[in-house]
């Protein structure tokens, strides 16, 4: 059902936006894209082409690195409430992107001019993986990293990346604060094929990853010892998660913006529907994250067309309730434990 949903769900969020299509002139333009004898209409075929098929495979791409970072810091932490930017490569990522959006111009301004369009984007992805490194060496002492001193070190690299957002933030016109604002609120606005290749190498690593993956993160949901026990390195299995997620997020976050809670909700999602085995829980969630954020996208295009609602804001809406039900799903059960 997930993958027939994958396969109709971007069909359908082809067909929707400011200037609606049909199911059959959205074929005739992708079979003409293929190669095939049909004509389409040249204005809805940029439109497709141009526009709306990179938005549709970013958001695609998008939901289902998010989905798997979400099942691989949930399975690192044992803890079903954690999410991607728990380890800090999400505030790292809006503070580096305030910092190029509000000095930029005045403290790099060889590197704006050319970098252009992928200035902000680079300095996102840099401010990511910097945050993520200043985690690793916080909570490492002696090649050892436990759980609980890696949620510390995040909570403490999130804290910093807060206030220097606050500093930057405070010293910002009218224009960068607007700028910044819908940056963090997360857009597919901006996706090109350019950003759709490159976040497609990001998913393609994770795939390529996930056999390799299956049994580590099984032992690991008894315990780091029983792992141990079992055969396999928990250090180097915790810190190949961490790099592994740091690059799915830190990737996610400089062409979109923050996307919160598909990595929260999707995972949980899944567990519930296929259970904790890794061998069908990280596809199940790759495909869910796919099918939720390219349906979020569809909504954040159609509620309020011609304009578009932050994708972010719409994610947020759906997680967040969910979430709270399951904070309280968790309360009670230890109440009657």
């Amino acid at each position: 059902m997930l993958i027939a949903a994958t396969i109709v769900s971007p069909l359908f969020a082809l067909a929707q936006g400011a200037v609606p299509l049909t199911l059959n002139e959205v074929v005739a333009v992708i079979a003409q894209a293929g190669g095939l004898e049909r004509a389409a209409d040249p204005f809805q075929y940029a439109i497709l082409m141009e526009i709306r098929l990179p938005r549709v495979l970013m958001a695609l791409i998008v939901g289902a690195i998010l989905g798997m970072a979400g099942a691989l810091m949930q399975t690192l932490f044992r803890n079903p409430l954690a999410d991607p930017g728990l380890i800090g490569t999400s505030a790292g990522a809006a503070l580096a992107a305030a910092l190029a959006m509000i000095l930029g111009n005045v403290l790099f301004s060889g590197i704006a001019a050319a970098l252009a369009i992928w200035f902000v984007p680079a300095f996102a992805f840099l401010g990511a993986l910097s945050a993520m490194l200043l985690v690793l060496r916080l909570a490492n002492y002696r090649g050892q990293m436990d759980a609980s001193h890696l949620l510390l070190a995040g909570i403490a690299v999130n804290a910093l990346a807060g206030a220097g957002i606050g500093l930057l933030v405070y010293t910002a016109t009218d224009d960068q604060l607007r700028n910044f604002t819908v940056w963090t609120l997360g857009s597919l606005a901006s996706a090109s094929w350019t950003k759709v290749f490159v976040a497609g190498g990001v998913l393609a690593l994770l795939i390529a990853m996930t056999p390799r993956l299956v049994k580590p993160l099984n032992a690991l949901l008894l315990s780091e010892g029983d792992a141990a026990c079992l055969g396999f390195e928990v250090a180097r299995l915790k810190l190949l998660l961490l790099l592994l997620s740091a690059l799915a997020v830190g990737v996610v976050v400089a062409f979109c913006g923050v996307i919160g809670f598909v990595g929260l909700v999707v995972p949980n999602l899944a567990r519930l529907l296929v259970g904790p085995n890794h061998a069908w829980q990280l596809p199940t969630c790759m495909l869910m994250g796919a099918v939720l954020l390219s349906l979020a996208d569809v909504l954040a295009r159609v509620l309020v067309a011609p304009t578009e609602l932050p994708i972010g804001v719409l994610t947020a809406l759906l997680g967040a309730p969910f979430f709270i039900a399951l904070l309280r799903q968790r309360v009670r059960a230890l109440a009657y434990a």
